[in-house]
């Protein structure tokens, strides 16, 4: 069975449009409340509690994600669970964000006695500011919409764009309260891309003990050859004792080979590259790869405090390891 004839891009454009001035129509009621609801998230010694029900609840459940991601300790209950058991889940420390549309969600005012005899802060998101869950929070939301993008303005579209969109940016407004920096978000997402790039360090990346290609200054250019053919990186550390005296490249080795100097009789330290490129070991990762591309270079001699040959980190190394 077919309906009647429709353009799908006509359909999507218009939804577009519509949940676009949905959510324009937001800006001018962000205030005091708004603000007030931020006051009560940042001073809450425990847990945001998100909670909602049908798509509210989906809404919900991604707000609390995002809260917990950029420094807002946050976690979703449902509240049809919450009056089974789940209300152990709230403490008197925590506060709690109930998003409903109607603002008349019965698993929702349920809630609301339980909530007051706890003491928790109430802050409502609804699109209905004289429902029984907006007059009963310490500060509610307005997230109300003319019309949902449904034609039949039934199915919950542009209201539940607005609750996304509102709850993105309580999320903000409270990262940026916080002082929040890359590096505590890559902390929240130590899987990411974003993770590596600001928490690996080159210790966690280099070749280090035997791996690491060395030979005195003293070393033949042949014997040296063998060392770095050995170890794979196109290079080799140079040692004047147990200290670093400079590094052996595939550069300089071109270099020694168009000035046709004897392998076997030549000492690695005449022809070596002083003044090495080095790191130390709590070197970010991210930060050796710019020190490799500014200097076209493609491994790094890594130091440990004392000043000692710890390792050498390699561009294929940081590649390998999703630094890029």
């Amino acid at each position: 069975m077919s309906g009647p004839h429709v353009s799908f891009t006509e359909s999507a454009r218009r939804t577009v449009r519509m949940e676009a001035e949905a959510v324009m129509a937001l800006e001018p009621r962000i205030g005091e409340a708004f603000s007030r609801a931020c006051e009560i998230f940042l001073h809450t010694q425990g847990r945001v509690i998100v909670t909602g029900m049908g798509k509210s609840g989906h809404v919900a459940t991604k707000i609390a994600a995002t809260l917990a991601s950029t420094g807002t300790p946050s976690f979703f209950v449902h509240p049809g669970e919450a009056s089974h058991g789940d209300m152990g889940m709230i403490t008197a420390q925590d506060s709690v964000l109930a998003l409903s549309n109607s603002g008349t969600t019965a698993e929702l005012v349920m809630l609301i006695p339980l909530l007051k005899r706890l003491g928790v802060p109430l802050v409502s998101m609804t699109g209905n500011p004289e429902s029984t869950l907006a007059r009963a929070a310490d500060a509610h939301i307005d997230s109300g919409v003319a019309t949902e993008a449904c034609p039949l303005d039934l199915a919950p579209t542009s209201s539940t764009t607005t609750s996304l969109v509102l709850g993105d940016a309580l999320a903000i407004a409270l990262l940026e309260a916080r002082g929040f920096t890359a590096e505590d978000f890559a902390f929240s997402h130590p899987g990411g891309a974003l993770g590596r790039k600001l928490l690996l360090k080159v210790e966690d990346v280099m070749r280090s003990g035997s791996a690491v290609p060395r030979v005195s200054i003293d070393t033949p250019l042949a014997s040296a050859l063998l060392e770095i053919s050995n170890k794979g990186l196109g290079m080799t550390t140079v040692l004047d004792g147990d200290r670093l005296a400079g590094v052996f490249t595939d550069g300089d080795l071109r270099r020694a080979l168009d000035a046709r100097i004897d392998i076997n009789a030549t000492a690695i330290g005449n022809i070596m590259t002083r003044h090495a490129l080095t790191v130390d070991t709590g070197t970010l990762a991210a930060e050796a790869m710019r020190i490799m591309d500014d200097n076209r270079v493609s491994a790094l001699v890594v130091l440990d405090d004392s000043g000692e040959i710890a390792g050498v980190v390699h561009l294929l190394g940081l590649l390998h390891a999703g630094i890029a």
